[in-house]
């Protein structure tokens, strides 16, 4: 578990002055927040709620939905692992390639995994339908997706997915919609997920405000499913100063803000850049990030001899499964990180090849 991903710059001797290798966008301005911080120190002398009650309701209250559907968590992992604990035993197709804490979670906690490549169940202009065999009586099937999808960016057309879950009512359809911020395509809100009875969906505030070190994140569904959450999770799992940073962030939610369409130009602007160099293939994508596949030799190679010569960190996509050692994924930074990358990249491959 947690093994091979990134933003492993504790791995290398120099430091790394451009990381690519995150999901996260690393230039926020975090001062407001480490402010507020500042002036609740004390609050690490106490026992933060048993449940952080007073987060769920402030998030909800956001959200325009009922607090008994929002689960707060330490970051998107322990909601993946409290939804693979609570689902324990299930028939479970986890839709591939994707990040592999779904499949780590779900083994743990017995499930009885069916492969399925994503493009075998949404496939554009068919009829989208699950070809698994029904699971025996009594035992409960669930279906894993991300969306948008780390690690290749896609983007599941809302009503394809919709249109799925409605025809599979038994099958719950566990969302991981850490990235939904960072994409412009049309997607299931929380408002609307909530009034289906077999819909789970993560969010993260560690993706959307850059604040990975606090660990923070949440859970939404119908209250009577979300139920089935709780019974299982952990007391006191989220700590004191993530809490006040999530509710500081819930009164000021535009108090870092991205632009998002800015974002997502300079990520195309990047990719092209990518994908016109001579040995490589930059594969599209609906948000920021984007995998890219090496005509010849491993990621491995390459990551090593960025991170070394450079500074430059990227994440190595060989432990996704249905990717091999080619592969390697960027998430987008700033245009000045980006040419360096470019670059070096480009110097990279033509040196590689003589």
């Amino acid at each position: 578990m947690i093994q091979g991903h990134g933003d492993d710059a504790y791995r290398f001797g120099r430091p790394i002055r451009a990381n690519f290798s995150s999901n996260v966008y690393g230039h926020v301005d975090l001062a407001p927040l480490k402010a507020h911080l500042r002036t609740r120190l004390d609050a690490i002398g106490h026992y933060p709620e048993p449940e952080p009650y007073t987060l769920e309701k402030a998030l909800a209250d956001r959200l325009g939905i009922d607090s008994a559907a929002v689960c707060v968590t330490s970051g998107a992992t322990e909601a993946i692992y409290l939804t693979a604990h609570a689902f324990a035993g299930s028939q479970t197709t986890i839709l591939q390639p994707t990040f592999s804490e779904y499949g780590d979670a779900c083994k743990l906690y017995n499930h009885q995994m069916i492969p399925c490549a994503r493009k075998n169940l949404f496939s554009p202009g068919t009829s989208p339908e699950l070809k698994e065999p029904a699971a025996p009586p009594g035992q409960r099937t669930t279906v894993w997706l991300c969306n948008p999808n780390n690690p290749t960016g896609e983007v599941i057309p809302k009503d394809e997915l919709v249109k799925t879950i409605e025809a599979h009512p038994e099958t719950v359809f566990v969302i991981d919609q850490s990235y939904g911020f960072f994409t412009q395509e049309p997607l299931l809100s929380t408002a609307e997920a909530v009034t289906l009875p077999n819909v789970v969906q993560f969010h993260s505030m560690t993706k959307r405000y850059a604040m990975p070190g606090l660990r923070l994140g949440y859970i939404t569904a119908n209250p009577q499913l979300l139920e089935l959450l709780r019974a299982v999770r952990m007391p006191w799992s989220v700590n004191a100063l993530a809490i006040e940073a999530g509710l500081f962030l819930c009164s000021h939610p535009d108090i870092s803000p991205i632009d998002r369409p800015a974002l997502l130009r300079e990520t195309e602007r990047l990719r092209g850049d990518l994908d016109a160099i001579p040995g490589i293939s930059a594969l599209p994508t609906r948000t920021h990030f984007f995998l890219c596949r090496l005509d010849h030799g491993r990621a491995a190679n390459l990551k090593q001899w960025l991170a070394e010569e450079h500074g430059l960190l990227i994440r190595d996509a060989a432990n996704f499964e249905g990717l091999d050692g080619r592969y390697f994924r960027i998430a987008t930074q700033t245009p000045e990180e980006n040419d360096l990358l470019v670059e070096a990249v480009r110097q990279y491959l033509k040196c590689s090849v003589q």
